[in-house]
């Protein structure tokens, strides 16, 4: 697409979800498509080739669902243009400057039901197979709305990729929790694909990760709440963690360290904890406030330590490098009149 010069704003596309040029023309397809017309809650992945897609549910007074950057505050926003919004405000609520500005975040006990997904690809076949950007998000989005029964098996997906991203995908590099699509806009064409692969149920525990946990707070909701309910929620690495400790000399259980539990320093030595100190808080700050901030800069905690009182919190993650990476980011952070003193928290041991 680059050395071809099909592609569009943001250069160069690789490593994202190529936007192109026609693709405010492919976008204007949806508008043929019955499951468009039907539709109340449309949920739109952010994506700069789905830019038309977004624009247009508003202008047709749809619920527009946005899906929270890399998850890492929740799972949707709602966009929600003013009163009176006028035509150049709805093309800004499409962008994602209205993600930031116009919209407020959905809970998990909202009870969405999503009506249609439209999500971007890197790559499509007309039989419905998929590959976006190897992130696996728009799959994990997928199937966390199935969790939520925002979804089912018969809710629609539809990509909008330029004609060159229509290509044959081998069988073989599909799995279980990969999403497919029903179908697929270009700029010159409509494809129904008729897929029969089934798509994602739910969250396959399985599959993620606890640095993966660590970063999306919302996953962590929904493993409580599916664990509540009797379902098998091991992770990744908590399997791989019980395969390899049954043996013979296998250590009893208070001696062994679980995958998600945060490495312990050696006696005697001064390391980098996963905490961060966040200092000068105004007296009549509120916790709710703070989390909001968090939330806002992309840093919430596996953990919050309030200290109102003495103008203080602490911040817990998962491991030290999440720590520092959200000092780093919650520089010159302004709470009221106050910037926040944040740093990196230590643990003597002795």
């Amino acid at each position: 697409m680059e050395s071809q010069n099909i592609a569009d704003f943001p250069r160069p596309v690789h490593h994202r979800i190529p936007n192109f040029k026609g693709s405010h023309l492919a976008c204007q397809n949806i508008k043929d498509l019955d499951v468009f017309a039907r539709a109340q809650e449309v949920k739109v992945d952010p994506d700069k080739p789905l830019e038309g897609v977004r624009l247009l549910a508003l202008q047709s007074k749809k619920t527009l669902l946005v899906p929270t950057p890399r998850l890492r505050t929740g799972l949707f926003n709602r966009i929600t243009p003013p009163p009176g919004a006028t035509k150049e405000t709805l093309r800004t609520c499409a962008t994602s400057q209205g993600v930031r500005n116009y919209s407020v975040p959905v809970g998990l006990d909202s009870r969405v039901l999503v009506d249609l997904v439209v999500v971007g690809s890197v790559a499509v076949s007309e039989k419905g197979w998929r590959i976006g950007k190897g992130e696996g998000y728009a799959d994990l989005e997928y199937a966390m709305m199935a969790s939520m029964g925002a979804v089912s098996q018969g809710t629609p997906v539809v990509t909008i990729v330029h004609d060159c991203q229509v290509v044959d995908i081998p069988e073989a590099l599909l799995e279980d929790h990969d999403l497919t699509v029903d179908y697929i806009l270009t700029p010159t064409r409509t494809i129904t694909t008729g897929c029969v692969r089934p798509k994602p149920t739910g969250i396959v525990w399985s599959k993620i990760s606890c640095e993966m946990m660590g970063k999306i707070p919302i996953l962590r909701s929904l493993r409580s709440r599916e664990k509540q309910a009797g379902k098998d929620v091991t992770l990744r690495d908590e399997h791989q963690h019980v395969v390899e400790t049954r043996s013979p000399h296998t250590a009893p259980p208070s001696a062994v360290r679980r995958p998600c539990d945060p490495p312990q320093p050696e006696v005697g030595e001064d390391v980098p904890s996963n905490s961060v100190y966040v200092g000068n808080l105004p007296g009549d700050a509120r916790v709710s406030e703070l989390k909001r901030a968090l939330r806002e800069h992309g840093t919430a905690p596996l953990r919050l330590t309030w200290q109102g009182p003495r103008r203080r919190a602490f911040l817990h993650y998962q491991d030290p490098a999440e720590a520092q990476r959200a000092v780093s980011r919650l520089q010159g952070l302004h709470l009221g009149a106050n910037t926040l003193r944040v740093t990196l928290a230590r643990q003597q041991r002795t």
